[in-house]
């Protein structure tokens, strides 16, 4: 990338910063300064206290455009090096291809299907993505467009296995239900990953919840490890939705709209009556800034991390993994494969039998070479 564009809202100091193409340097360096990257609308978007006119000096090496959408005035090129700024019309970003009419189309059909709008957003932005990237309506996107663009962002963007999928299901689904007119019916869909799980030691846990000082923050966490929560699931949880006297939660539309019950903790109903009544909870169980909204999933991540960081753990875990440690204890511990499937909400056993590979029940008792071999070499020093 060139040159950042900022769009400022009317009468508001607020920055929007849209991405046309990536620049891994200026992208880390806007998330260091407290970007909130919106993945579906392909931006970065900068709370209130961003000021445009400092914006510039907080992005060295980088030139921009500031755009005023209330003024009449020509657009300032805002020069990197504290040359001064100079008259020029705003140059063209790539427009969009992907008519409005068609997007509407594609909306109508993923709502009746009762698409989540997780989907329905990651659908859409694929394909607009794909007639962005070629410059060409859908009707003109011809099969070695499609090839070529998956391409694209397996080398450019670095997307893993399950991205190009997912792009592929949305592009699929366009063309064939759509526009009916399926010339992606050849594509190929990559082998997914199969990587393992990151499962953090009961050790470092309490270490974890330990470095949290915050209570709200490390009942979050809390929750997420006792219960086998996603992310998603834990920032949308209701007071409703806690039965403490059956020992239960009520998981609303999971991942594949799905209800479920899983189990709770004896340290969580502990810390929860202090809890309730610290931060008057009614309706959402963590909500955010804005009262009638729930805490957003990227806060919940955030929280994660610096809880990691101030505990010292070096393992390139995330909030999710978690989850994952509470299905490996879990097994450890002796559980049914069967009962650990249910209490994730997983659809098949295949996806839970991936913790065998990270549990230790089995490998305990299992002595390495290296050990074995003292009682035949005494007196060797390694």
């Amino acid at each position: 990338m060139e040159v950042a564009y900022l769009f400022c809202e009317s009468g508001a100091n607020a920055v929007r910063i849209p991405f046309f193409d990536y620049d891994r340097r200026l992208f880390c360096r806007l998330a260091a300064l407290g970007g909130k990257w919106d993945r579906f609308r392909n931006e970065f978007l900068f709370e209130n206290h961003v000021i445009a006119e400092q914006f510039g000096r907080n992005v060295p090496g980088i030139p921009y455009v500031w755009v005023d959408k209330s003024a009449s005035v020509p657009v300032r090129v805002f020069g990197f090096i504290g040359s001064p700024a100079v008259d020029h019309p705003f140059p063209a970003a790539s427009p969009e291809k992907f008519p409005e009419h068609w997007q509407n189309r594609l909306e109508t059909e993923l709502r009746s299907g009762k698409y989540s709008l997780r989907t329905l957003n990651s659908y859409v932005y694929f394909n607009r993505l794909l007639c962005r990237t070629f410059q060409k309506t859908p009707e003109e996107i011809q099969p070695e467009d499609i090839t070529g663009f998956l391409a694209s962002i397996e080398k450019d963007k670095e997307y893993s296995a399950s991205s190009i999928n997912l792009a592929i299901s949305a592009i699929k689904f366009f063309y064939k239900k759509v526009l009916k007119k399926d010339i992606s019916k050849e594509q190929r869909r990559p082998r997914q990953d199969k990587r393992l799980p990151v499962v953090l030691s009961r050790t470092e846990i309490l270490k974890m919840f330990g470095a949290e000082k915050n209570l709200k923050h490390r009942l979050l966490l809390m929750m997420v490890y006792a219960s086998g929560l996603r992310v998603s699931e834990v920032v949308c949880l209701k007071r409703q939705d806690v039965d403490i006297d059956r020992k239960t939660i009520i998981v609303v539309s999971g991942k594949g709209r799905k209800d479920r019950y899983t189990i709770m903790s004896e340290t969580v109903i502990d810390t929860l009556a202090n809890y309730y009544s610290l931060y008057g909870i009614t309706k959402w169980l963590f909500p955010g800034a804005d009262p009638e909204k729930h805490l957003s999933i990227r806060s919940a991540q955030h929280i994660c991390e610096q809880a990691l960081k101030e505990a010292g753990i070096q393992k390139n875990a995330s909030i999710h993994s978690l989850r994952h440690s509470f299905a490996t204890h879990l097994l450890e511990n002796g559980t049914d494969i069967r009962y650990i499937q249910k209490l994730l909400g997983h659809s098949s056993i295949r996806t839970t039998e991936r913790y065998t590979h990270v549990a230790r029940r089995k490998t305990l008792t299992i002595i390495s070479p290296l050990d074995t071999i003292n009682n035949e070499k005494k007196g060797v020093t390694l």
